[in-house]
């Protein structure tokens, strides 16, 4: 599937072309055109608003930090929710705007249809969401992910689940790529440790019906179930009918990605999610010193009410690792500089802790927090017990490029 795109003699022409025009490196004025795709309507549109105020957020408040002369032009598109119109909109972007770089980009299959273009363009591309496909590097060598990928959640977590003397497990996952991963990286290393998974179920990404899958996991009766739907209204939707059906009281532990509980939902999802567990890569409720400036930040422009997530952070981080390049080549750079400078890049001082890009991969390195939902001041929250240290992809390393 993820090589299943080809492209016509004209587009890749038409792309081809757009590289030379746009010739970052040779551009008489000092503006650095980014082109942003992201879903601001469709059923990500929830998640991809935390993503866009992040980057927004860096933009307002590091513009100034920008080398004297060097200014941004930032083309925003929506896709959607859909790949095939992601795929357009990034050509729209690369011949008729000729923008310089790409970002965003919240569902993965949308990057794994945009992707190619940026190798035909040599228009590099910041995945600023996008967790799952953890192929798509592959797909272009103009694409960083500074984001994580399920792997990385799912793998550390089917450790742990068996750490804690589980030896039966219930994979009930969104049908689409980023739940197929989220299943396979659990499932793999609960199975190295000698679990069982006793049985498996995927639902359907739009306007799903937990109910029935609810009921199955619990007449199967494991002793815990791994769950992954994207984060957003249906994580609330999901959390609903785990309370309902009483799975946890029937004696039915819960692990997840951190999309099951993102930040800004626990306030809607009353008591049902004091003790569950995830992993994730961000809670609001971190003591990092780097965390407390970026809450500062977010809360004195969304408003005091307004909770950020992962990915928030991510987006944030995205614009972080993009101001960087700018700001160390003076707004003055190639496609393979670009890449040549976003492959070493490092972050100490992200709000998530330190995080890099893997040169040889060119997909995030950090931590992996397994989180416990306490009540802290009366509130929810996302409480990190242990930290894995400065993970890489498990997936890729399983399985190398030949």
């Amino acid at each position: 599937m993820l090589r299943g795109y080809s492209y016509s003699g004209w587009m890749v022409a038409a792309l081809a072309a757009a590289a030379v025009a746009a010739s970052p490196g040779k551009l008489a004025a000092q503006t650095v055109k980014i082109g942003i795709i992201n879903s601001y309507t469709g059923f990500v549109a929830e998640p991809a608003d935390q993503a866009q105020k992040g980057m927004d957020l860096y933009v307002k408040e590091h513009e100034k930090d920008l080398p004297q002369g060097v200014k941004l032009e930032i083309v925003k598109r929506d896709d959607t929710s859909k790949p095939d119109v992601g795929k357009r909109v990034a050509q729209e972007l690369i011949t008729r705007n000729h923008v310089q770089l790409l970002a965003g980009i919240i569902l993965s299959p949308v990057a794994t249809a945009v992707a190619p273009l940026t190798a035909a363009a040599k228009v590099p591309l910041v995945i600023c969401g996008a967790g799952a496909g953890v192929a798509i590097p592959r797909l272009s060598p103009y694409v960083a992910r500074v984001t994580f990928t399920l792997w990385q959640e799912a793998y550390p977590m089917g450790k742990w689940a068996a750490q804690q003397g589980w030896k039966t497990a219930y994979t009930a996952v969104t049908d689409f790529i980023a739940g197929h991963d989220a299943e396979a990286g659990f499932s793999r290393s609960f199975t190295e440790a000698d679990g069982k998974i006793i049985g498996a179920d995927r639902f359907p990404p739009q306007n799903p019906d937990f109910t029935p899958f609810v009921q199955r996991i619990k007449n199967a009766k494991p002793q815990v179930a791994y769950v992954f739907v994207p984060a957003g209204e249906q994580a609330t939707a999901m959390m609903k009918a785990i309370s309902d059906l009483g799975l946890r009281q029937a004696g039915i532990e819960i692990a997840a990605p951190q999309d099951l509980l993102p930040d800004e939902d626990l306030p809607l999802m009353g008591e049902a999610p004091l003790g569950l567990i995830t992993a994730g890569t961000y809670s609001v409720a971190a003591k990092r010193p780097a965390n407390a400036a970026f809450l500062a930040d977010w809360k004195a422009a969304y408003g005091d009410k307004s909770i950020p997530d992962f990915f928030s952070v991510d987006g944030w981080d995205g614009m972080a690792m993009i101001f960087d390049l700018i700001k160390a080549t003076n707004g003055q750079f190639t496609a393979d500089q670009a890449m040549a400078f976003f492959k070493n890049w490092k972050g100490p001082n992200s709000p998530r802790g330190p995080i890099e890009i893997d040169p040889q991969t060119r997909d995030i390195v950090q931590n992996i927090y397994i989180r416990r939902v306490e009540k802290v001041d009366g509130q929810l929250a996302n409480i990190e017990i242990s930290t894995i240290p400065m993970v890489k992809d498990p997936w890729k390393e399983l399985n190398p490029q030949k």
